[in-house]
């Protein structure tokens, strides 16, 4: 079965070569506008502002899972250059989805953002570290290379059989366990200039990012290298519970998760957190154009009940997915779709996108308040906590004063 799986792959992607790229076969008249599409693709791909950890993480748990499998996302980066390409490092990205379609491979091979929104570059943003990033997936086993294809002159979206011995091999090597790899894997070797970049971003992803995904419930980040002492991106390995919900109301949802990191310090090593997810219309006064799809803001609130869990030396406030550097002052964490200034740091305070957002975020947390308080789910032991969350605080920020009491 596995082998056949193979086979139809690789008939697959030589017919996408040959019809689409004209490789092999007689030369499409449409190649030098495709070719003409590419280099609009990669100018949009370096001036925006992508950060590809965010769209791995997005695609990850946008991903369909079969059932009875917890769905888990590894990034595992190495000194070793796996792939042979002369890279100083590789980052492999482990993921247990059912695999890739042949639809999801047709759609990688296109100009456009990736087929499950319009709102992401998707798997294009790896680029942005890798020249020739890998997938080994569903039977699959290609490549794609920045450079342009030697025989149709596109870069990019141009895929390539890859023999999987060797890569494979070393990927398991790394990957060290005794069970079979996940159904998804890429593998990125990585631009030398990137290196330092990508393992700063890894160190710098808090526990708490799997709060706010709505499939993912297995999380880590390792180093890998024959030494250990040269390893210098900070592990993590989170894995979320949640141990029930409640009722629907006023377009919202409300439960409560448990979060574990398996390599965090005894003492402070688990938090579970009261979750409010609300949905609110945008307004058509907060509409700008990057969103212009999308109809409704969704703001999720998490209340800890004990002690956060920590990784960093701050403890942000605020998330777009991934955690901004804002600190808050308030005793609940903030999670919304932001559009964020270039270094991903801060909110961009003025945009009035966020001004909408932020103007409903009070509305969720008096909602969110009034749950806690009636709700016989929540632990009696969590409402002196809840009342302790109320933005009694100076805030941080200005622009956050409209939750002060």
């Amino acid at each position: 079965m596995a082998l056949n799986k193979v086979t139809a792959s690789k008939k697959h992607v030589a017919e996408i070569r040959r019809t689409k790229f004209s490789i092999g076969g007689q030369r499409c008249p449409l190649t030098e506008e495709l070719h003409q599409a590419v280099k609009h693709l990669s100018a949009e791909l370096y001036a925006k502002d992508v950060h590809f950890l965010t769209e791995l993480i997005q695609n990850a748990d946008d991903n369909e899972y079969l059932d009875g499998v917890d769905p888990s996302l590894e990034f595992v980066i190495t000194s070793k250059d796996i792939t042979n390409t002369g890279a100083p490092a590789t980052l492999l990205v482990f993921n247990n989805e059912k695999g890739f379609s042949a639809k999801n491979i047709d759609s990688m091979c296109s100009v456009g953002c990736s087929t499950k929104t319009s709102l992401r570059i998707g798997f294009k943003s790896v680029f942005l570290i890798s020249a020739q990033p890998h997938i080994f997936s569903n039977g699959y086993q290609i490549r794609f290379n920045e450079k342009p294809c030697p025989q149709s002159k596109i870069g990019y979206i141009v895929l390539e059989w890859v023999e999987e011995d060797q890569t494979l091999s070393a990927v398991k090597s790394i990957y060290g366990s005794v069970t079979a790899l996940p159904a998804t894997i890429l593998v990125l070797p990585l631009k030398r200039e990137k290196v330092k970049h990508v393992k700063d971003q890894l160190s710098s992803v808090h526990p708490e990012v799997i709060l706010f995904l709505s499939k993912i419930k297995r999380f880590s980040i390792r180093e890998h290298n024959e030494n250990p002492k040269f390893n210098t991106v900070s592990q993590i390995s989170i894995s979320s519970k949640k141990n029930f919900v409640t009722s629907k109301s006023m377009n919202a949802d409300s439960y409560m998760l448990h979060l574990t990191d398996d390599i965090g310090q005894e003492a402070d090593n688990e938090c579970s957190y009261y979750m409010w997810k609300q949905r609110f219309p945008v307004k058509q006064e907060n509409k700008v154009y990057i969103r212009r799809e999308v109809d409704e803001w969704v703001i999720t609130l998490a209340f800890p009940t004990g002690k956060r869990l920590k990784r960093c030396a701050s403890l942000p406030g605020i998330y777009s997915l991934l955690p901004t550097e804002i600190v808050t002052n308030f005793l609940f964490i903030i999670q919304a779709d932001f559009l964020l200034a270039s270094s991903r740091e801060n909110i961009l305070w003025d945009n009035k996108w966020n001004q909408g957002i932020l103007d409903c975020v009070p509305v969720a947390y008096v909602n969110a308040f009034i749950s806690m308080v009636k709700s016989e789910d929540v632990p009696v032991s969590f409402l002196p906590q809840v009342f302790q969350s109320l933005p009694v605080h100076c805030p941080s920020h200005p622009k956050l004063t409209i939750f002060a009491m």
